[in-house]
């Protein structure tokens, strides 16, 4: 009896494990597997606000990094806190998009009009303290958004049960030719993050390049942590090389002074 009891809570043990290891179903084919070092396809075609088909290459070679966001403009929460994390974030930047980089909110539900992408757009620049010319809002086009979100490795699966699609929430970051260059993830994104995120997709040719350049060679991303962190190696090279720049420059006015001194 007590052996048979035995047998019974070691299955029920190896079921109720199995059951806890096991992913549910919403989560399943939903994520990210990320590609970097991808180059998209800038022949995809979208449908912008205006209800004119814009493909993708309009915003790539332009000199400035692109951010993709995707969305489906009807999500009852999810998509609004990204594109409010979006919008509290580059409102702490310097840079505009447009002018800095683009960013491109892209629906992927079939069903969602350029009205729709318009309105939503209208909203979300509203809250914005100055223009952004360049944030656009997309509906999609042929499935073009799920052809692209499969090259950046985007994944999301349509729930029959619940009638609204699983997915995650996560920003990447094309290089100005297109190549996916990093991805941020969550509904909140620090200004900083962003900032170092879109000066290494830019590959230093964004405004204050020196300084921006200098907190990337200190501060690198960590996948783990999904943030830039700071590089012990990194820092004490560059201040060891301050070090020397400005024992240099103080030898320099020394040599100088002395050489006054006795001509």
């Amino acid at each position: 009896m007590i052996r048979t009891l035995l047998s019974l809570l070691l299955a029920a043990g190896t079921i109720a494990s199995a059951q806890i290891n096991k992913t549910p179903r919403e989560l399943e084919e939903v994520g990210v597997d990320e590609k970097l070092g991808t180059v998209v396809d800038g022949s995809l075609e979208f449908v912008a606000e205006n209800g004119r088909p814009v493909p993708l290459r309009s915003y790539l070679n332009q000199g400035r990094p692109v951010i993709l966001n995707f969305v489906y403009y009807s999500c009852p929460m999810l998509c609004s806190m990204v594109l409010n994390g979006v919008t509290s974030s580059i409102r702490e930047l310097s840079w505009t998009p447009g002018k800095e980089y683009e960013i491109l909110t892209i629906s992927f539900d079939p069903r969602e009009t350029h009205e729709l992408a318009a309105a939503k757009k209208q909203a979300y620049l509203a809250s914005f303290d100055r223009p952004a010319p360049g944030w656009h809002f997309f509906a999609d086009n042929n499935d073009s958004a799920r052809k692209l979100a499969n090259q950046v490795g985007y994944k999301y699966r349509w729930d029959k049960t619940r009638q609204q699609y699983a997915h995650s929430a996560a920003l990447i970051m094309l290089t100005p030719d297109g190549k996916v260059a990093r991805y941020l993830y969550g509904i909140k994104y620090k200004a900083f993050d962003l900032r170092l995120g879109l000066t290494e997709a830019a590959q230093g040719r964004m405004q204050g390049t020196k300084m921006e350049q200098m907190l990337l060679y200190c501060f690198q991303y960590d996948p783990n942590a999904r943030s830039y962190v700071m590089t012990a190696r990194n820092i004490m090279r560059a201040g060891g090389a301050m070090t020397v720049l400005i024992l240099g420059v103080t030898l320099m006015r020394l040599w100088r002074r002395d050489r006054e001194q006795y001509s």
